[in-house]
Parts: C-alpha cells; structure tokens; sequence
C-alpha cells in the first residue's frame, strides 16, 4: 500500500461513523467516549490497520524493553491447566540475560480484547507472544497488520503465516494409539481438544491416521470434543460410554482431560487398565499423581517457551527476517494406566 493510501484519523472516523475528535480521545485513552463510540473506533481501526502517525514515526526510533505473553483464558484454566505454567517458565528463561520486561495478559473477555487492541496498536510493546491460538481469533491478524513482531506458540492451521513453534501433535498421537493397539486393543475412543483449535483437530487426525493404518474404523461414535478441562475430559468418557460401552482404550488430548475420564471410569466400576486403557498427552506433573499413573505423551513445553521467545527476540532486532515454523518432537512414557 502507497504512502497515500494509508488510512488516517479521518478515513477511521468515516468508517466509524464519528467525528475526528472522538477518534483522537479514543487513541489517547479519554474517558470522555461512550462504549458504543469507542467500540466502533475499534472496529474500524482494526479493519483498517490504521497506525497513528506517531506511532509509525516511533517504529525506527524507540523501544519499550517490554514483550507481552498473551493468554486468551481464564484465571482458573490458567491455574489448572501445567501447560501455561510450564511456557511461564520457558518465557522466562528465554528472557535471561536481555534487559526485556515481560507482561503477561490475560483475555478473558470482549471489553479485555478492546483494551489490548487499545494497548498494542499505541506500540507499547516491542513485540507478542500469543499462546493458546484459536482459528477465528483476529488478534495474529491485527498484529500482522499493525507489523508488530509476533510469534505464536501453536497456530491456526497448517497455513500459518506467522512465526509458530508447536508440538508434532499428529505424531504424538499416532504414537499414543499405536502403543494402544500394540497392546491388543480393539475400540479405541478419543477426548479431543476443542475443534476451533489446531491442536485438537491435529491431535484427533493423530488418532483416525493411527486407525486407519492398522485397518481399524475411526468411527464418530468414538469421538467425543471436549475443552482441555478435567470436567470436560469426565463428560466426554460419560459420553462414551454410553454410545460404545465396549470401548476398551481412551486416548484423551491432554493429560488434564484424561485425569477427568480415569475419575469417570472409576465411577462406573471400570478398571484401568484392565478394562479401558487411558493414555494421555503433555506428560504433565499431573500424569505422574493419578491413579493409575498415566501413560502419556511427551512434548517439551517449555522449550515450546524458550523457543518463541528466541523467535521473537531475532524478529525484534531484525523485522522482516524470514518467517520460521518450528516443530519440536514428542514421545511417549509408558506407565500403568495402559
């Protein structure tokens, strides 16, 4: 785009349907705007990708020392969930020996997503890590567009455009399922993480590859989407159970679902492994407490961590370098819930 088409305050204030004013208080963080107003500034500036003049201006000149960890979840799966724990602590390391703050951000609602909007299109920091990446999420879309460095930890699909790391998750669970078969089991259901999320769609193509390579029939009855929570992983092994009571392995996407369906099968007299095999994915302290221990697949999270940050820092001090896609190997660890 030419220098003359770049959209300014008042091709924003057109789109927004608002005076040129109200657009400068809403960039200036005036408390003097309706919610509606500063909502329809948002919209259209993140439609435009328009960029305030002092911020471009700013873009060869200055640094905040600041990087932003986005985690678009709630406190509680932030507390519950060692995953985010365990990319914390690989961020951090990461960050050793630069003199780079790091603000974690939390997004838990629509009001939340208009403020850090508001916070990274004024540049306030130098770069973002995103983590737990949903496919219709806008946020990669607005960081590309404001040209800010960005590395996410996952991606939205395979397509990708932004810098990402990720897990072999497809492999992983192949390998998850593979171990099941090689034990002599026949019904192999799936826990699947959340489908809006690459993570679990590649998990589940994991599970149905695995099958259909041993000539076995992935059949939807043995499917059941959950959301990366312990309840979640419960209701879904209820929800198994009663389409294919002669299931007789569980291969759960993650080691916090697969802690909710061995409380589950418990409930309803199952034994584990004798009855239905369990295996999981993360091999989180979680996997070594339950009871069995799990099975589970190996993916080193917090290298996931240290990895993004290595990214983003390079992306930082050389913009525009070539985009990177990094894949980092699983494994499994086999314990006694299988």
């Amino acid at each position: 785009m030419g220098a003359t088409q770049r959209p300014t305050i008042k091709t924003v204030a057109a789109r927004a349907g608002v005076g040129r004013t109200t657009v400068s208080r809403v960039l200036n963080g005036s408390p003097l705007v309706s919610d509606e107003a500063r909502a329809a500034v948002q919209a259209a500036i993140t439609e435009l990708g328009y960029v305030p003049n002092s911020v471009a201006r700013s873009l060869v000149t200055s640094r905040t020392d600041s990087i932003a960890l986005v985690i678009p979840e709630s406190e509680s799966r932030l507390g519950s969930e060692p995953y985010f724990s365990a990319v914390i602590r690989g961020v951090s390391n990461g960050l050793v020996g630069t003199q780079l703050q790091l603000l974690l951000t939390l997004v838990r609602d629509q009001r939340e997503k208009d403020q850090l909007t508001r916070f990274l299109t004024a540049r306030r920091v130098d770069g973002v890590l995103l983590v737990s990446v949903h496919r219709d999420d806008p946020l990669p879309d607005l960081l590309e567009k404001l040209g800010l460095p960005t590395v996410l930890a996952g991606r939205r699909s395979p397509g990708e455009p932004l810098n990402h790391v990720h897990s072999d998750n497809v492999g992983g669970a192949c390998e998850a399922v593979r171990h099941l078969l090689e034990r002599g089991r026949k019904r192999i259901a799936t826990i699947t993480g959340p489908l809006d999320m690459d993570v679990g769609d590649s998990r589940l193509l994991g599970w149905r590859d695995a099958l259909r390579e041993a000539g076995h029939r992935a059949g939807d009855e043995l499917v059941a989407p959950a959301d990366f929570t312990e309840q979640g992983g419960r209701t879904a092994m209820r929800d198994l159970l009663e389409r294919s009571p002669g299931l007789d392995a569980v291969f759960a996407a993650s080691d916090v679902m697969a802690a909710g369906a061995l409380a589950e099968l418990r409930r309803q007299g199952r034994r584990v492994p004798d009855d239905v095999a369990v295996v999981g994915f993360d091999d989180s302290i979680i996997a070594r407490h339950t009871d069995p221990p799990l099975t589970s697949v190996r993916q080193p999270i917090e290298k996931i961590g240290r990895t993004i940050t290595e990214l983003l820092l390079q992306e930082i001090e050389k913009p525009g370098s070539a985009r990177h896609n990094v894949v980092l190997p699983t494994s499994l660890v086999v314990r006694d819930s299988s």
